[in-house]
């Protein structure tokens, strides 16, 4: 993955070496979560990835107030897995740390992001 960002790419290099910290893990969560706003801009649809973000995306009704009619919600690591295409969404599905509720929640069509 070229992403003229050494920072990134070194916290990348030791997540998929089994070594990545917890900053490592929140910088490219956050990366990771911004590459998905710019492949699918849009407010239909809130990520969310606790305790490191949460982004609207996918175009469709804007969310304004209280809980949005459509959340993903998973752990850092799989939210990169899948990023990244280690891991199909309907695996992620499987594993029961992902929830997704309401339409357009389904992002399998805009991963892997790199």
């Amino acid at each position: 993955m070229d992403t003229h960002d050494p920072v990134f790419d070194q916290a990348l290099q030791r997540y998929l070496d089994g070594t990545a910290e917890r900053a490592d893990l929140k910088l490219l969560t956050k990366q990771l979560l911004k590459l998905l706003v710019a492949k699918a801009p849009g407010h239909a649809v809130e990520v969310r990835v606790p305790p490191y973000g949460a982004v609207q995306c996918i175009e469709g009704p804007r969310h304004t107030r209280g809980t949005p009619g459509a959340v993903v919600e998973l752990p850092p690591e799989l939210w990169i897995d899948l990023a990244l295409g280690r891991i199909p969404w309907s695996d992620a599905r499987a594993t029961g740390k992902l929830r997704a509720s309401g339409e357009r929640t389904d992002l399998s069509s805009y991963l892997p992001l790199v």
